[in-house]
Formats: structure tokens, C-alpha cells, sequence
């Protein structure tokens, strides 16, 4: 079964939505109300629109014409239609959550490039402040080296 709102059916059966009303009034239609709203059932309630008929003749010179349909085919035309319906709402459905399936792990994704970003930041912050202290430690290394030499030369040339 496929229940559909009132205004959805009116537009489906291309009826104002206040003939949809009667006909729901009259109990001319199957329905339900859900969370104060008027739920049509789609398939049953489409047959009741096609007036009984038994025979309706076409034009035997076109070619594609059938003879006789009662209101028996058109019935089952519109089952029909609508089982494609509900199919294609199904299909919408799926596709739909799988869209929303493939969003979440996009966003996990994102979340996890974002954390390893976060940590390679704080490496190279890490190791930028340990580059530094070293490069001091051998700026004051070759300092003293060149102190100690300078010294080493001015005593080596004043015993010569």
C-alpha cells in the first residue's frame, strides 16, 4: 500500500484539493488520518476515480487501438502506473540514503585528514623549536671553537 497526503493525491489525480475532500467525506476514497493529517491510499483509491463503464469502443483505423477495454484494463492500467510509481519513490528512497551513506564517510574522512593534519602540524612545530635549539647550540660551539683557537694561536706566538 502507498499512502499519500491529500494535497499530493489532488495533484496526482488532478483534482482540486476541495473535490478530494468530498470524495474523503463521502467515503469515496480509502484513507487515514496520521499526526492530523489525511493519508489517501493511492492504488484503491485511483480505481475509484475511473467511472464504470464495460465497453468503451476505439477507432478500428488506428493501429494500435484495442477494440474493446472495460473498466476492469483501466484499472489495472493505473495499478499499473502506480506500482511504477511507488517503484520509482523506492529507487528515489535508495539512492537517497546512499547519498547520505557515502556523505558520512566523506565526512569521516574529512575528519581523519584533519587530525593527521592537526599532528604533522605539531611534528614540524616539534621539530622547527629542536632546529632551532641546535642551531643555537652550534652558533655558541663555534664561537667558543673560534675563542679557544684565537687563544691557542696568541700563546702559541708569544713562546715563539
Amino acid at each position: 500500500m502507498h499512502w499519500v497526503e491529500l494535497e499530493e493525491f489532488a495533484k496526482i489525480s488532478n483534482l482540486d484539493v476541495e473535490t478530494v475532500k468530498d470524495m474523503v467525506d463521502r467515503d469515496k476514497l480509502v484513507y487515514k488520518e496520521e499526526d492530523g493529517k489525511i493519508l489517501i491510499e493511492a492504488a484503491k483509491s485511483a480505481t475509484s476515480l475511473i467511472p464504470k463503464v464495460n465497453k468503451i469502443v476505439f477507432d478500428m483505423n488506428e493501429p494500435l487501438a484495442p477494440t474493446l477495454i472495460g473498466s476492469e484494463a483501466l484499472e489495472k492500467t493505473i495499478d499499473s502506473l502506480m506500482n511504477m510509481h511507488e517503484e520509482v519513490v523506492e529507487a528515489k528512497d535508495e539512492a537517497i540514503e546512499a547519498l547520505k551513506s557515502e556523505n558520512e564517510f566523506l565526512k569521516e574522512t574529512l575528519k581523519s585528514l584533519q587530525e593527521l593534519y592537526e599532528e604533522d602540524r605539531k611534528t614540524i612545530e616539534t621539530l622547527t623549536e629542536q632546529l632551532k635549539q641546535t642551531q643555537e647550540e652550534l652558533e655558541f660551539t663555534r664561537r667558543k671553537y673560534k675563542l679557544m683557537w684565537n687563544k691557542t694561536i696568541e700563546t702559541f706566538a708569544k713562546r715563539s
